[in-house]
């Protein structure tokens, strides 16, 4: 199913009007992309982070409670629908054992977390020609599955 075949049946059945939504595919190889799209789906996953950096350079605003986002796959098909329940910042470091375990990947400890992300995280910094540090301020967010 595309996107937008999600986003209108969400709003046909639950009778929504004036909402918009955002469409994204987590980052890093499709194979990975899509493991987290269906460990989302699945309710495994319930947050995910990124570098505040990237808001930043981008000029892009940060994710505001109660938005809507669709989960896509590598090939661009709508997983999911989530609302974000929470947003907030932190250093990489400062990151807890609980929104970890959230994240839902690995074996979900704090220690999986943060060599995974701090691999990503470096990755993702190359491009800003930005030097990985733990002390580097991390967006992270909560949501819930709303519509599958």
């Amino acid at each position: 199913m595309t996107e937008q075949q999600m986003w209108d049946l969400y709003i046909r059945n639950n009778r929504i009007k004036n909402k918009t939504y955002e469409a994204w595919s987590f980052g890093g190889e499709p194979g990975v992309s899509d493991k987290l799209a269906k460990l989302v789906r699945n309710n495994q996953k319930t947050a995910t982070s990124s570098i505040y950096k990237a808001y930043e350079m981008q000029n892009s605003p940060l994710p505001q409670v109660n938005s809507l986002n669709i989960i896509l796959d590598s090939y661009d098909k709508a997983v999911c629908l989530i609302q974000i329940t929470e947003v907030y910042t932190c250093p990489f470091i400062e990151v807890s054992k609980e929104h970890a375990f959230k994240e839902g990947e690995g074996d979900r400890s704090l220690s999986y977390w943060r060599k995974t992300h701090e691999n990503f995280f470096s990755q993702e910094l190359k491009s800003y020609e930005i030097d990985f540090d733990e002390r580097i301020l991390i967006v992270c967010e909560e949501f819930k599955v709303i519509f599958k």
